[in-house]
């Protein structure tokens, strides 16, 4: 089983992107695989447990006196998925993939 997520960690200040960094580096103790986009971090975990725990590291990497984080959670139990393979679905059914550049 794969766990996916999507986590946002908002240190509330003007420049958010070294703090940032902070949040993700701490994704690197878990045993999560991630990918982080202007908007976010997708996450991949084998098991909920290990995701919110690695979104908690995550949340408190950061020196910030205000942080919001956001994780929505996609736990398909008893099948195997991945975030590539939900894109490659959307994918399939536009013939194209699925960018607007």
């Amino acid at each position: 089983m794969t766990v996916t997520g999507f986590l946002t960690v908002a240190p509330a200040q003007e420049s958010m992107s070294a703090e940032i960094a902070k949040a993700i580096e701490a994704l690197d103790g878990f045993d999560v695989s991630y990918e982080t986009t202007g908007m976010g971090t997708i996450i991949e975990a084998d098991d909920a447990g290990t995701l919110f725990e690695a979104a908690a590291a995550a949340h408190d990497a950061t020196d910030s006196e205000r942080v919001v984080t956001s994780l929505k959670v996609d736990d398909k139990r008893g099948v195997e998925h991945t975030a590539r393979g939900k894109v490659e679905s959307v994918e399939n059914h536009l013939g194209r993939e699925a960018r607007g550049d």
